[in-house]
């Protein structure tokens, strides 16, 4: 993987595109200029890599646009002491991103194929404070719980019960939900034990947040999955 004076000058310009739509976190605009989000899709599409547009990757996803990658990592308000969820791997570029603003990452991966390159990809990159995780993202990491933040990088119907339940009281979680096509960015803070609040953020597209993993589909619909009201 080659990284050029070309493509850092696409870089530059992408990031001058995040700061007029409002992204103002310095450690945002600087992750984004010093991580080549080309490394992270098809080398034949270096140069599109810079463009505020989705791309495909494997296993019939999608890395997203880099403006909703920016505005979920604003939402989530990183520190460099939280201990972070992400739900949906995907390409790693999002879990490179929040791991360059010095949080501990778990991220987990339903598709086999994605977890096992992406994996690889983020150990060859040096992203030695993200831990890789095959699994259902219905269910979380209860094992790593509770989490300062999570963030889920992919479009649900609604909120899995087990996710806000994994949140350290004051944690926040960042998820697209609703029905159809667009989903309505939600946060989610953890007031108590019991108690939730939400906030809407605007209308994003995002490929399915999807029950299980592909390798237990058979499987899937006798998994009961419950909902949380808030």
């Amino acid at each position: 993987m080659k990284d050029t004076h070309k493509l850092r000058g696409l870089r530059q310009r992408l990031v001058n595109y995040l700061q007029s739509r409002g992204i103002d976190d310095s450690r945002i605009l600087d992750a984004f200029m010093d991580i080549p989000r080309h490394y992270f899709m098809s080398q034949d599409f270096a140069e599109w890599a810079y463009r505020n547009e989705a791309f495909p990757i494997a296993a019939g996803q999608t890395i997203s646009h880099p403006y909703t990658v920016a505005f979920q990592t604003d939402l989530l308000q990183v520190k460099p002491s939280d201990k972070i969820l992400e739900i949906g791997t995907g390409s790693g570029y999002q879990a490179a991103v929040i791991s360059s603003m010095g949080a501990k990452l778990y991220t987990i991966e339903r598709q086999a194929e994605l977890y096992h390159n992406t994996n690889k990809l983020l150990i060859k990159l040096g992203y030695d404070r993200i831990r890789t995780l095959f699994g259902d993202g219905y269910q979380g990491a209860p094992r790593f719980a509770p989490f300062d933040k999570i963030i889920v990088t992919c479009g649900a119907s609604f909120i899995p019960k087990a996710l806000p339940y994994q949140l350290k009281i004051g944690g926040r979680m960042i998820i697209p939900v609703g029905e159809g096509d667009d989903k309505m960015m939600t946060v989610i803070i953890r007031e108590s034990e019991t108690e939730f609040s939400s906030e809407k953020k605007g209308i994003f597209k995002f490929v399915p947040f999807l029950e299980g993993t592909n390798a237990d589909q058979q499987s899937m619909s006798k998994r009961p999955i419950k909902r949380v009201s808030l």
